[in-house]
């Protein structure tokens, strides 16, 4: 297998529009609507034409609830202390602070506003 294995990942999510708020802010980003009847997905960009990142989205769909969930998620950061620095402000909650993982370099684990644990990772 060459690059980047993970293709696609979804975070259910209960509020749209709040969960939305939260990641757009504590990533620094902005998100795209993505049309599909029946299901509200806004998606996060990637770079996967070079090789790396994989896409994926929030998603807002009957019978699939956030929270309590066994996929954990780890965005890319320069350094994670930035973005878990935004959790709070954001309506998240931080699960564990910027911890040290030897080569890999830094991970923090932190709560989205829907319930979701998700992991930011950095090499400084």
């Amino acid at each position: 297998m060459k690059g980047n294995p993970v293709v696609w990942f979804e975070i259910y999510v209960e509020d749209m529009a709040r969960a939305r708020s939260f990641y757009e802010a504590v990533l620094d980003t902005n998100l795209t609507e993505m049309k599909s009847p029946g299901i509200e997905m806004w998606f996060f960009g990637h770079q996967g034409d070079q090789g790396y990142g994989s896409g994926g989205a929030l998603v807002r769909m009957e019978g699939f609830a956030a929270g309590a969930n066994s996929v954990l998620v780890y965005f890319n950061c320069e350094d994670c202390a930035i973005e878990e620095a935004r959790v709070g402000k954001a309506g998240g909650r931080i699960q564990r602070g910027k911890t040290a993982i030897g080569e890999h370099g830094f991970i923090s684990l932190v709560y989205d506003t829907e319930g979701n644990m998700i992991g930011l990772h950095s090499m400084k």
